[in-house]
């Protein structure tokens, strides 16, 4: 399969190539497109055969349920049951990087769902995404346009790296302005649950509802994308270090490793090869993954990795970096 790169002027998307690309959508195929957190491997989420193209062009385990996107908020109840809690987040934080898990309604194929009675729902806050989204008149089923268990991709050259020749169409409009996945809320009618941190801030969440937060170690479960399975990990190895100075606890690794790599907020005590610094934890959301990726492609033997501050955005960057290291 010969991959289609068009370049997409983010802000006016030009009506043709929106056009081209959704007609690959209607017709079964496959398009990767940018959302304001990652690019996104699209199918239409109502055609079985269609959601199964994505799992065999990510590799991805046919139980791991995908998020079904939407243009419009009034398209969600064609998909779920909605309740008020649902409602109250959707008027507050649509379109945005908030993915809401609800009962499904009958019309959803179980594949898109992993196989639950559930499904998970977001509309994306990016011109090019909505106007895919609504030329090709369906939903689109999305997770990230990589294979599985590699970092997630925020610009087209990464999506490139891992999908040429697997996909059909890829929409060029750039990097990605939040650079992690969407916050994934179970919505049920009592309570609501965070099933990954991402893109939408925890505290902002909690100024319209109560969220249950389990701790960083159990964000795993069935009912969310992208948190059963190995993620968002690079060929080379990621070590973590909670606190600066605790590399020496892993001297193996500076003994055996003579290209060290180092991503954080703070300059490494002690010298590396290759280092990536930001002066932010709103960049190192950003940047994580490209950071990542550019590390591998330098060829380091280890990546040494800083943990950010839980508040904001960088709960989701402790979540990536702790799946990362796992692998």
């Amino acid at each position: 399969m010969k991959t289609r790169l068009l370049k997409v002027d983010k802000w006016n998307p030009q009506e043709s190539l929106l056009e081209e690309a959704a007609e690959v959508i209607r017709k079964g195929g496959l398009v990767a497109f940018p959302t304001e957190t990652v690019y996104g491997l699209g199918a239409n989420a109502l055609d079985e055969k269609a959601v199964l193209s994505i799992f065999r062009a990510k590799n991805r385990p046919a139980d791991n349920p995908l998020i079904v996107h939407v243009s419009r908020t009034e398209d969600v109840d064609q998909l779920a049951h909605l309740n008020h809690i649902a409602l109250r987040l959707m008027e507050r934080f649509w379109p945005g990087p908030l993915t809401l898990v609800l009962p499904a309604k009958g019309r959803v194929p179980k594949v898109t769902t992993g196989g639950l009675d559930t499904v998970a729902v977001r509309m994306p806050d990016h011109p090019v995404a909505l106007g895919l989204i609504e030329k090709s008149q369906v939903p689109i089923a999305a997770p990230s346009a990589n294979l599985s268990g590699r970092p997630s991709p925020t610009d087209a050259e990464s999506v490139m790296e891992d999908m040429e020749g697997r996909v059909e169409v890829v929409l060029d409009s750039g990097p990605t302005e939040v650079g992690v996945e969407s916050t994934v809320l179970y919505v049920k009618d009592k309570e609501t649950v965070l099933l990954r941190p991402g893109g939408c801030p925890l505290e902002a969440l909690e100024e319209i509802v109560p969220v249950l937060v389990p701790s960083e170690k159990d964000f795993s479960t069935k009912h969310s994308p992208g948190t059963r399975y190995r993620h968002y990990a690079p060929s080379v190895p990621v070590v973590i270090m909670d606190e600066l100075g605790t590399w020496r606890e892993h001297p193996a690794y500076l003994g055996s490793c003579s290209n060290v790599g180092f991503v954080g907020l703070h300059n490494p005590p002690f010298n590396v090869e290759r280092e990536i610094i930001f002066d932010s934890v709103l960049h190192y959301g950003r940047g994580l993954f490209a950071a990542l990726r550019a590390m591998e492609r330098w060829k380091v033997g280890v990546i040494l990795v800083e943990l950010p501050p839980e508040e904001g955005i960088g709960k989701a960057v402790r979540d990536r970096l702790i799946r990362a290291a796992s692998g």
